[in-house]
């Protein structure tokens, strides 16, 4: 079922209000950095979040514009149109703005924030606790003042942990579950009849949406591809081979996925990928050289499509995704190790345009890194223990 939403700043001040949600916290670095209004226009931002709020930095010489203060633990989701994120906290979805550097007083409440899908002209917010789905066109996005633009809300039919993409000729791709498990994706048309579905996907999580809108989720025994209409299932090789994010790139259509294959591994680093060819309809899987391992925050798609994997080993390693090839190795920070949990702050990646940023955790620094050759651009140290990180050029 489809209903418009229409949110303004009071209005969701007020709603808010009477969901009762905890205000935020007030910890944060001590120094406040007022913005320059005249650097706050043009060029790259970088958006960081800690604990306690979020930083925004000039993309060039990774100086503090602003610091916004927040909850504790936040998640930084990019907008789509060049110039917002939402940061996930327990109000709902909040609208920050990189170009103007604040966190703006713009709320879609939701009872559990989830993913954000950015895809063929719309921006998709997903509310674990109804599984229901917000669309808004990207462009109107970019141009929100004093309240959000007018937004489709897609009723749910289950709450899981779960996400949604809205493909250019209005079919919704939604994952099913609920409380206790998730099982598989549903399509349904712009006129909500069902295009194709399918329950062979445990633990379905992550999806991303390649060249020709075929799109992939992943599953702890392989990953599922729609396309054209049709569900296929590709199988892992391994027993438990499970998938849970997809790095794409929507002028190719090859997908890398990142994989694990011991459930009983402790901590978070994977030292394998998963290659996905949407055309071919292929599952590989290649293991990354010995010492090189990663998290699921450490993999961006670059301009020319190539995959860039921030190591365990402080460097950013060039990955070909038609063949898991590391193809060149750059330094970029100090080793780290696994966190203890997967919401620790640990060393990120993003990138926009042609620069590579990464936040080294334990230093409490960030480094930006030409895309092309590897060179550090800038580095700078931080007032915060950096977690997440999101980019816009």
């Amino acid at each position: 079922m489809k209903r418009p939403l229409l949110l303004t700043a009071g209005a969701a001040i007020a709603a808010l209000a009477l969901a009762g949600c905890a205000a935020p916290s007030p910890s944060g670095p001590a120094s406040d950095p007022a913005p320059d209004p005249a650097a706050a226009v043009d060029g790259p931002r970088v958006a960081v979040a800690y604990e306690g709020g979020v930083l925004v930095l000039d993309g060039e010489t990774l100086g503090v514009i602003a610091d916004e203060p927040s909850e504790d633990f936040v998640r930084l989701n990019l907008a789509g149109d060049d110039r917002h994120a939402f940061v996930t906290t327990s109000r709902g979805f909040e609208l920050l703005d990189l170009r103007e550097a604040k966190l703006t007083d713009l709320v879609v409440p939701a009872g559990a924030a989830g993913h954000v899908v950015r895809h063929a002209g719309k921006t998709v917010l997903y509310d674990d606790a109804t599984s229901d789905t917000t669309v808004f066109e990207t462009a109107a996005l970019a141009d929100a003042g004093d309240e959000l633009p007018e937004a489709e809300v897609i009723e749910g039919v289950e709450a899981h942990h779960g996400v949604s993409v809205v493909l250019s000729d209005g079919a919704l791709l939604t994952t099913v579950g609920d409380a206790d498990s998730r099982s598989g994706i549903r399509v349904t048309g712009a006129d909500g009849a069902e295009i194709a579905a399918s329950a062979d996907c445990p633990g379905v999580h992550g999806e991303g949406t390649a060249a020709g809108e075929a799109v992939v989720v992943g599953c702890e025994d392989g990953a599922l591809v729609y396309r054209d209409g049709t569900i296929t299932k590709l199988t892992s090789p391994d027993a438990f081979g499970r998938i849970g994010n997809a790095y794409v790139s929507e002028d190719s259509p090859l997908v890398v996925m990142d994989y694990k294959d011991d459930p009983d591994a402790e901590g978070y680093l994977l030292h394998r990928l998963a290659l996905v060819d949407t055309e071919a309809l292929t599952l590989d899987v290649v293991d990354l050289p010995a010492g090189v391992s990663y998290t699921w925050r450490g993999v961006v798609r670059g301009e020319d499509g190539d995959a860039l994997l921030l190591g365990s080993d402080g460097r950013v390693h060039v990955v070909d995704p038609a063949s898991g090839e590391v193809t060149a190795s750059h330094e970029a920070i100090e080793a780290w190790e696994s966190p203890a949990e997967w919401q620790d702050a640990h060393p990120a990646i993003a990138v926009a345009g042609g620069t590579v940023y990464v936040t080294d955790a334990a230093q409490r620094r960030i480094v930006a890194l030409d895309a092309a050759t590897g060179a550090v651009t800038a580095a700078a140290d931080l007032p915060v223990t950096p977690n997440e990180i999101v980019a816009v050029d």
